[in-house]
């Protein structure tokens, strides 16, 4: 049974979620998990969250209270301070800190490929393929030898990207394959993603559905 102490409020597509169930899912922590529609915020959501996003994570205390904590990375990091498992961050200082900088080109990074995946304007589409690819090229010369960001250890970075790079193995192929082409170590990365435990399972079975669906109904060029 879920512990009822770690409640994570929900969206189905949220990505932002995402991050904060692949580090619940890579912490072997149990939670519970309440989703929202966000086209209809209830009461309750919009007196927890102050901004009225999710993810929104309820943590149960002592007291018999929750302690109410908001935006993904701020939930990732609690988890990360909190929890068990293996660490996400490496123990040097610096290297944790250059790995906290490229989570913060995520951010950016996401906005592009979702603005490109949502496009109802082929100038835009195009506009903001090419930007996400400019991005994914900072992205391939950062690399190694993988199979994850920083190697062979799964980490915190890579929790932050994998829902960025789930979207496009739902979308066209032929589409995705031009993104990709000529960034083998991005294609790595990204296929190593997909294969995790604590990815796959971040989201509902018919995730891809869903997906696919909000695209016709945002009648967005890539579900034609």
């Amino acid at each position: 049974m879920p512990d009822a102490s770690l409640t994570l409020i929900s969206h189905p597509l949220c990505p932002f979620v995402q991050r904060a169930a692949i580090v619940l899912l890579e912490k072997n922590v149990p939670f519970e998990r309440i989703n929202v529609d966000l086209s209809a915020k209830p009461d309750w959501f919009l007196a927890l969250s102050p901004t009225g996003k999710v993810p929104v994570l309820k943590v149960g205390q002592a007291n018999g209270e929750d302690a109410i904590l908001f935006e993904s990375m701020v939930i990732c990091e609690y988890l990360e301070e909190t929890q068990g498992g293996a660490s996400m961050y490496p123990d040097d200082a610096l290297l944790r800190a250059r790995q906290r900088a490229w989570i913060e080109f995520a951010t950016p990074t996401l906005a592009e490929a979702w603005q490109f995946l949502n496009a109802t304007d082929a100038a835009i589409a195009e506009g903001k393929r090419a930007a996400f690819r400019d991005r994914l090229q900072k992205l391939e010369a950062e690399l190694g030898s993988g199979p994850y960001f920083a190697g062979a250890d799964f980490g915190m970075v890579d929790a932050v990207y994998a829902p960025l790079f789930r979207y496009f193995a739902i979308i066209d192929p032929a589409v995705s394959q031009a993104i990709f082409e000529g960034l083998p170590r991005v294609a790595a990365w990204r296929a190593a993603l997909a294969a995790r435990h604590s990815v796959r399972d971040a989201v509902v079975n018919d995730y891809a559905d869903r997906f696919r669906e909000h695209l016709r109904q945002h009648q967005a060029i890539l579900a034609t």
